[in-house]
């Protein structure tokens, strides 16, 4: 076999042999990843150490209830790393794809996961927990899916073939797919979960002021989206009393505003530098939800206030990157692309943080990379590929495959 056709690597010692089509989809062991440009390798990169922290600190704040109630600490980061499997080989196939064909596959992917999301809400086949349904179910059996969340990067996709191309499409084109955006955030907003659909609702917006849509559409949008959430609201009493807890959790400790007091005495035992590595308190049965959507907390009092900072700056600088790469995007559709996928990867950080440190109400917006979750990781994943592909895609060289380099190459020596 030719040195081309295999590559060798070392596992714990031992010298492996892999055939070559094997090692060009190994995130850790790529040669072609050379050639990218050096955003697309820098967001590779920053993504992984985003992605192993994430996992460390799932470890810390999940072990001791995963203990006590499945017998097992490490129950739930070993379910974890399934879904980072399979998150890792679908970003995979996303970096190594032209966007064109990622593109055209975003319209049946995303209303494939619409219909799903309609199916939540069919009582048998939705599942609730915590007074939302948001899981699918077969009877007793919960399915680990949460179809809103991903949902995420095809709405990112197909929002930025329509906005970035809204000149070039036919009115009927327009008019059906905002329908099926509109019909979407209802869907989702039914299930409750008002997070999420204020969430994707901003993030449409956004896409939507980037890509130079009028801005009368825009104001008449930001209008209906403003007053279908003060409706929201108003009916269901839960998020009127997450309001209020909000600005003022001590009003009533040990209920509404339970949660976010143990969250600020998590944030607040971390000091500067913090309890250290696994050394948290509050995630003692104190802090509810500790590794889901208040897993910051957890990482604020082990890491302190250094560590926080340092969190927050590797969000800023993997933003900038991103949006370095939306500057140097061919076409509007790759830079809404990279614009929307950055939205979902440091804005919802960005909230989810917000909402851990009590300067915004609660919600049940997970960390991305951090929480634990199955969609929400593999969202994640689809989303930091989608921002890589873009980022090789800024670089002309990239529309050569490796392939036709080395025939350039024994063309050259010939």
């Amino acid at each position: 076999m030719s040195q081309e056709a295999e590559c060798s690597i070392f596992v714990s010692g031992v010298l492996v042999t892999l055939p070559m089509h094997w090692h060009n989809w190994l995130l850790f062991w790529d040669n072609d990843s050379r050639l990218w440009a050096t955003e697309a390798r820098l967001l590779q990169w920053l993504t992984l150490l985003w992605l192993f922290v994430g996992l460390a600190v799932l470890f810390s704040a999940s072990y001791p209830i995963a203990d006590l109630q499945q017998g097992d600490g490490l129950f739930y980061i070993k379910r974890q790393l399934v879904w980072v499997l399979v998150g890792l080989g679908l970003m995979n196939v996303v970096v190594r794809s032209p966007l064109y064909q990622i593109l055209r596959m975003s319209p049946l992917l995303l209303l494939i996961l619409l219909a799903l999301i309609c199916v939540t809400l069919v009582p048998g086949l939705g599942t609730s927990i915590n007074g939302a349904s948001r899981w699918l179910a077969i009877g007793a059996i919960t399915i680990p899916i949460q179809p809103s969340e991903l949902i995420k990067p095809f709405l990112v996709l197909q929002s930025a073939r329509i906005f970035g191309q809204w000149s070039q499409l036919k009115l009927d084109r327009l008019l059906l797919w905002l329908g099926v955006f509109g019909f979407m955030l209802l869907v989702i907003l039914l299930q409750p979960n008002l997070s999420t659909a204020a969430l994707c609702g901003i993030t449409l917006w956004l896409l939507a002021l980037a890509g130079g849509l009028p801005w009368a559409h825009l104001w008449r949008t930001a209008l209906a989206g403003v007053t279908l959430a003060v409706a929201s609201v108003g009916l269901r009493q839960y998020q009127q009393r997450r309001i209020m807890s909000f600005m003022n959790p001590w009003e009533d400790p040990m209920g509404d505003g339970y949660q976010l007091i143990q969250s600020m005495l998590a944030i607040g035992s971390g000091g500067w530098w913090g309890t250290g590595f696994g050394m948290s308190q509050q995630k003692l049965f104190y802090l509810p939800i500790q590794f889901t959507d208040f897993i910051f907390a957890v990482y604020a009092e082990e890491f302190g206030f250094l560590g926080s900072a340092l969190l927050l700056g590797f969000f800023t600088i993997y933003g900038v990157l991103g949006m370095m790469v939306a500057l140097k995007a061919k076409n509007s559709v790759q830079r809404l692309v990279a614009i929307g996928s950055i939205l979902f990867l440091v804005g919802q950080s960005i909230i989810n943080i917000g909402v851990t440190t009590g300067t915004l109400p609660t919600t049940g917006l997970p960390l991305p990379l951090f929480s634990y979750g199955g969609s929400s990781m593999v969202a994640s994943l689809l989303c930091a590929g989608c921002l890589i592909r873009v980022a090789r895609e800024c670089n002309e060289a990239e529309v050569v495959s490796l392939q036709e380099r080395r025939r350039l190459r024994q063309f050259g020596k010939t």
